[in-house]
């Protein structure tokens, strides 16, 4: 028997270099709406700690330096009335590299099991995680509110279960998952659940929830400052849950040498001690993703309805590809095609509302 090598796909938002090449050609330029990079202003205070924090010269904590934890305590305590113990947080270098790879530091805790469990409609890294670590990523059917239809997971698939994903809201499509049902069922099952929760701060339809506000057993919650404190380009995120798991990824993670530096740790913790900066922010968020949808349902006779959650549009178009392709065409804006989220995506589009206003009335104009 032999076995064959991996060979890493497309990265999905290559494929869409073809209508850049269509949208760079309106007088303006592309208005990158295809990935949710942040466009506005960090804090200054939160600029000025990653230059006076003198941290640049040692090597840092890889788990994280007590201020930034505990930080990150008391912004679980202010925002969701949840304790959590400092032992049982600790820092990683972006979410993204969490996601991607926690599953083969999950594998080697426990070789009896071999599945990862994931929403079906998501962001891709989760299937990703799974088969760098040589899992098999299992995509979780979504129910008719979006979120995860728990009841399909099949009992084979439970009992191989690594680990369950939520994200919640979700990426792409804004819906607010049940967090406790979630928890209930790891802990019925003796699945781990890693709730990944970095769009927590922008919901609209009602307050924004932790899982750990259902108990920290069989739960580890994860967090980041890209999104919340527009910092994607500093690397800051956050672990946080059950005491057994968040140490045994603390040790690991120390063997591997992943470290947040010390200048972005040290303005991490001011960005998690500022809650006005993101209250700004959601404003931002809030405005844009009401003129986008207009301009767009304008554009094209659909009906774009706002999210529950995020700073995503996510619709139905009839197929992803041509939509993007004719709103680059006509529009010079680039978009995400919903297959790169899953199958069950393929219809859909999303559209990333981080671009600036000035921005966002060029493609009005362009698509009057």
């Amino acid at each position: 028997m032999t076995t064959q090598p991996f060979v890493p796909p497309p990265y999905p938002y290559d494929r869409l270099d073809a209508f850049a090449k269509l949208a760079a050609a309106h007088e303006g330029g592309v208005i990158d709406l295809s990935i949710g990079t942040p466009c506005d202003a960090p804090a200054a205070a939160v600029v000025a700690a990653l230059s006076s924090s003198n941290a640049e010269r040692g090597y840092p904590a890889s788990i994280g330096s007590e201020p930034l934890r505990g930080a990150a305590r008391e912004w679980l305590r202010r925002r969701f009335a949840v304790d959590v113990p400092l032992s049982q947080i600790a820092a990683c270098v972006g979410s993204k590299e969490f996601v991607a790879s926690t599953p083969h530091y999950m594998k080697l805790r426990r070789p009896d099991r071999d599945t990862v469990l994931f929403p079906a409609v998501s962001y891709p890294t989760y299937e990703m995680g799974a088969i760098l670590a040589g899992c098999h990523p299992v995509a979780v059917p979504m129910n008719a509110a979006g979120g995860l239809d728990l009841a399909a997971i099949s009992t084979g698939d439970a009992a191989r279960a690594l680990m369950l994903w939520v994200n919640s809201p979700s990426n792409p499509t804004g819906a607010l998952d049940d967090l406790g049902a979630a928890a209930a069922w790891g802990r019925q099952h003796g699945v781990p659940v890693f709730s990944d929760e970095c769009y927590v701060e922008f919901t609209w339809q009602r307050a924004g929830e932790c899982m750990l506000q259902h108990g920290v057993d069989g739960v580890v919650v994860l967090h980041s400052l890209s999104k919340r404190s527009n910092l994607a380009g500093v690397r800051v995120a956050f672990y946080a849950g059950d005491a057994h798991i968040v140490n045994y990824l603390k040790e690991v993670r120390k063997h591997v040498g992943l470290m947040v530096p010390g200048p972005a740790q040290a303005a991490g913790v001011v960005a998690l001690n500022d809650d006005a900066h993101v209250a700004a922010q959601r404003e931002v968020y809030a405005k844009r993703l009401a003129r986008t949808a207009d301009v767009l349902s304008r554009w094209s006779g659909l009906n774009i309805s706002l999210p529950a959650g995020g700073f995503y549009l996510w619709f139905n178009a009839g197929d992803g590809w041509q939509f993007a392709e004719r709103l680059a065409r006509d529009g010079g804006a680039l978009v995400s095609p919903g297959d790169f989220y899953g199958s069950g995506g393929a219809n859909n589009v999303r559209v990333a509302v981080v671009q600036p206003d000035e921005k966002i009335e060029l493609l009005a104009k362009r698509l009057a």
